[in-house]
């Protein structure tokens, strides 16, 4: 079927694009209750739009409005995927997935499962004999149990950590209860595994940054305020927006949170395309502690735990400052109501700083233009960690992908006196943080001037005959193939990668392109027999790049929670070891944060920051931003521009 005009009007949409709306979330629910999983026992992991193919829309092609849904029978152990077209009302598609596969767990599965260990007599009982008899200070943390060699059985596991107050508004990250895990299983609704090995006394000392424990705050430091009499200089139209010459539609999934679609420069008055979808591909926390509890510490936060489901609501002044635009998040809970995330996604601008300047000494004049990005964000919450994740867009059309990466450290006890060499004290009462590593892989399908691209190494080279010793030069080398694109950085060469078109060619003849600058760019430090690294193959190099097949989605695969990682994923599908020259190419690039800790990290961690940036490498004939405004309104005594073009006398 396809959609008209007026049946997307119908359905409340404007484009093919958009999120869905909580009420299509709501007909998608009642088509499937009404037909293939009215059981009780089902709950809903998610319910999203199912995108149309990019050829389609590339080619205007009217298209079916249909959503993709995912869900867990409990009675039977088993998932399941469904499309529904929004309009007809009919489930399109209904798949029982592979015995064994578990999609990411719900936020109201990790409350279910808090709830259930804080009753469970067996727990109460070890606890008890641990001197813990409050369970309301008791605090349960679900953790995926990943894999470690042992089959789940068909059930759907969660691995819970346990932490304890002093207090209501004590921070429990302080008083870890070590070799105390509860498992649950989601299906059959209760506790099913206690591990409770030998004690370690829960370390006393406390880790609060509330204002009532720290005490006043400074006044020492006065307001900067932020202002844009005029209002933004970007205009929404929907959910598509155009700043400056960008323009692109912002998407929101459970799964990835913030998607930008359709990233347009406008050259000249042509709207050129540069990447047709990005967003946040996987993730993975590792940590490199030999200690029972620690090893098995491993976090797939989106495979895993729907991390857009995690979004925070945002707050002006907070979270975002000055002319803000929000965007809602909608998602469905377990028992398939919908719900909305009121103001996840923030969009602002910011100065940044000068972006050109010269000054003539010998006429004594200067040139100077300011720069600004705007700023695309949402903010997740993921137990401990909060993850900040920012797309900024420049005037001179460079991209930066940013994480901050914020929240408190996932600790662990010791006796008192210790001094564990894969950690760090953060007290002398027997509490320590793991070493651990926080590795991002960001997926880029990219459209470069068109949909045919090609990709080149770069590296520094000296030359044989170099008499000088002075004498360096970049080299390019065109990768050919999805097993050559397989590369790490490489920081003594100066490598960076290109992404061109060569159909489309520039001033001097060279194919227009846009460089991939590898900043952060880290491997996983886990060895490749070690199940974790098995898991998130993609973590062992930074760059991946594979032919466009829209159903290689994520980085470790469609399902990563509790599988071994030996059928899916970026290692698997670029065994095919496809033709990636002039063709329809989706860039891949890990990088990360390794996470040696600092007694600064607590009791809430500094914000550390993260990222690449992407940059056009002769995509334009010459600097595009010629045409900014000589100055902006100054906030001192002065409503000039001579600070931006000046003449000395």
């Amino acid at each position: 079927m396809t959609l008209t005009t007026e049946t997307h009007a119908h359905l409340g949409v404007s484009h093919p694009l958009d999120p869905l709306s909580r009420e299509e979330i709501s007909r998608v629910v009642a088509v499937l209750k009404e037909g293939p999983a009215a059981a009780e026992s089902f709950r809903f992991i998610s319910v999203e739009l199912r995108e149309p193919a990019k050829e389609d829309l590339r080619n205007g092609v009217r298209v079916a409005r249909e959503a993709d849904a995912v869900l867990v029978d409990r009675a039977v152990g088993r998932s399941f995927e469904a499309v529904v077209d929004l309009e007809a009302g009919t489930v399109e598609r209904w798949v029982q997935l592979a015995a064994g596969v578990q999609p990411p767990f719900m936020p109201d599965e990790f409350a279910e499962c808090e709830e259930a260990c804080r009753k469970d007599p067996e727990v109460i009982a070890a606890l008890a004999k641990r001197g813990l008899t409050d369970l309301d200070l008791v605090c349960f943390e679900p953790w995926s149990v990943g894999y470690f060699g042992e089959d789940a059985q068909g059930r759907r596991l969660m691995r819970a950590l346990v932490f304890v107050r002093d207090e209501a508004d004590d921070s429990p990250y302080a008083h870890p209860i070590e070799n105390f895990i509860v498992f649950y299983d989601l299906s059959a609704g209760k506790v099913v595994r206690l591990e409770d090995d030998q004690a370690i006394p829960v370390p006393p000392a406390r880790g609060n940054y509330l204002p009532k424990y720290v005490g006043e705050a400074r006044t020492d430091l006065k307001p900067i305020n932020i202002t844009q009499p005029e209002g933004a200089s970007f205009t929404v139209t929907g959910n598509h927006v155009r700043w400056a010459d960008w323009s692109f539609r912002v998407g929101f999934t459970p799964r990835e949170g913030l998607v930008l679609h359709q990233l347009k420069f406008r050259d000249q008055g042509v709207d050129r395309p540069v990447i047709n979808r990005a967003s946040l591909s996987e993730m993975v926390v590792p940590y490199g502690d030999t200690a029972p509890v620690q090893a098995k510490k491993n976090a797939f936060d989106s495979g895993e735990y729907n991390i857009g489901n995690m979004a925070n609501s945002l707050t002006l002044g907070c979270d975002c400052l000055g002319e803000i635009k929000y965007f809602d998040g909608n998602s469905v809970d377990s028992h398939g109501n919908p719900w909305t995330i009121e103001n996840a996604i923030c969009m602002h601008e910011e100065d940044d700083s000068i972006l050109w300047k010269h000054f003539d000494f010998r006429e004594g004049t200067a040139e100077t233009r300011r720069s600004r990005k705007l700023v695309i964000s949402f903010i997740a919450t993921v137990a401990n960690y909060e993850y900040a994740f920012y797309w900024h867009l420049f005037l001179d059309g460079s991209i930066e992908f940013l994480v901050k990466a914020t929240g408190i450290l996932s600790t662990a006890g010791q006796n008192p006196g210790e001094n564990n060499p894969y950690g760090q004290n953060l007290n002398n009462d027997g509490l320590y943080a793991p070493i651990h590593q926080h590795m991002f892989n960001v997926r880029m399908d990219f459209e470069l001037d068109g949909p045919n691209n090609a990709v080149y190494e770069v590296d520094m080279e000296y030359p044989e005959h170099n008499p000088t010793h002075t004498a360096f030069k970049a080299v390019d080398r065109l990768l050919e193939t999805e097993q050559q694109a397989i590369r790490k950085t490489d920081s003594a060469k100066h490598r960076f990668w290109k992404i061109a078109n060569r159909d489309k060619t520039n001033l001097v003849n060279e194919p227009v392109a846009y460089r991939l600058i590898p900043t952060n760019g880290i491997q996983l430090a886990a060895g490749d027999e070690s199940y974790v690294s098995k898991r998130a193959q993609f973590a062992r190099n930074n760059l991946w790049v594979t032919a466009y097949n829209r159903t290689e989605r994520f980085a470790a695969g469609e399902y990563p929670n509790q599988a071994t990682g030996a059928d899916d994923g970026l290692h698997i599908w670029t065994q095919q070891n496809r033709n990636i020259v002039d063709q329809d190419l989706v860039i891949w690039y890990t990088f990360g944060m390794h996470h040696v800790v600092r007694l600064e990290d607590w009791p809430v961690m500094p914000r550390q920051n993260i990222g690449f940036m992407l940059e056009p490498h002769g995509f334009f004939n010459q600097n595009p931003t010629l045409n900014l405004p000589t100055g902006t309104t100054p906030t001192t005594t002065t409503n000039d521009d001579t600070c931006c073009h000046t003449t000395n006398q």
